[in-house]
């Protein structure tokens, strides 16, 4: 049987955010959407999405509100600010934060939100522009189990790896414990595929010879084909300037991910 359709609003189309809405109103929801880019509001448009012209129109108009911004002043902003999301939102709605920001924000959000009656799921994605295009992310959800059953169809238009990690707050220290693995990966793969190359050994039998022993990981198969866009650099810096504050946080060393943090520009050019 067909899921029911939702009203959503969904604020920040980005590198991903784009592709996640379009598969919404392409799934048939009632998808709303809010940017500051008129183009890829136009864009939008032709997938039979409304334009909203402020974040508390938005909020108005969906039972569940996505949110894929940048980082934590742009939560706070469109969340808790002047004609944001919360000045719109009706009781019972659901704001499910796709972003990665520092735990300590969907705390905060969540605690304003409560005053209205509203909801926070933080719900943060892997698969950037290619899984949100192949609907092949990967999603990350704290929050209430009935929260959770409300944002899955929603979530399941653009993949089918979705977990409820546990109470509110459990998916973005998920998603930051994922990100500096996934950064990591990245630098191993820099330099083996580095020394491979200075060793005189081709890209393609190195790959071959990783994909099929222990070294193994997305990352290295990936790696000859990778293509990052034109912020990765910026974007990776934040995660992991939010994943080493996070593991200061809970008294936990890693040395690993700061010196990924130190090689980005290297690693991601």
């Amino acid at each position: 049987m067909r899921a029911a359709m939702a009203k959503v609003g969904f604020v920040g189309l980005g590198v991903q955010g784009k592709y996640l809405a379009i598969n919404l109103a392409d799934a048939g929801h009632e998808v709303m959407v809010y940017d500051l880019r008129q183009e890829l509001l136009d864009e939008l448009a032709t997938h039979n999405a409304a334009i909203a012209r402020s974040n508390k129109e938005l909020g108005a108009h969906g039972d569940i509100v996505c949110v894929c911004v940048l980082d934590d002043r742009d939560v706070h902003n469109v969340i808790l600010g002047s004609d944001g999301i919360l000045e719109g939102a009706a009781p019972g709605t659901i704001i499910a934060i796709h972003s990665t920001v520092d735990p300590e924000t969907i705390a905060e959000v969540a605690h304003s939100a409560r005053r209205h009656g509203v909801e926070i799921v933080d719900a943060p994605v892997s698969g950037s522009e290619p899984g949100a295009k192949a609907k092949t992310m990967s999603y990350m959800v704290g929050g209430t189990a009935e929260a959770f059953q409300r944002c899955h169809p929603i979530f399941a238009t653009s993949g089918k790896n979705i977990i409820h990690t546990g109470p509110l707050g459990t998916g973005i220290r998920a998603k930051l414990a994922h990100q500096l693995v996934t950064c990591v990966n990245m630098l191993s793969a820099y330099e083996g595929m580095r020394l491979g190359a200075a060793a005189g050994l081709s890209p393609e039998i190195l790959t071959e010879v990783l994909r099929t022993g222990a070294g193994q990981s997305k990352m290295t198969d990936r790696w000859m084909g990778l293509k990052l866009g034109p912020h990765a650099q910026e974007v990776f810096f934040k995660d992991l300037k939010l994943c080493l504050k996070f593991a200061h946080d809970v008294n936990v060393s890693v040395p690993g991910a700061a010196l990924a943090q130190q090689l980005l520009d290297r690693v991601v050019p």
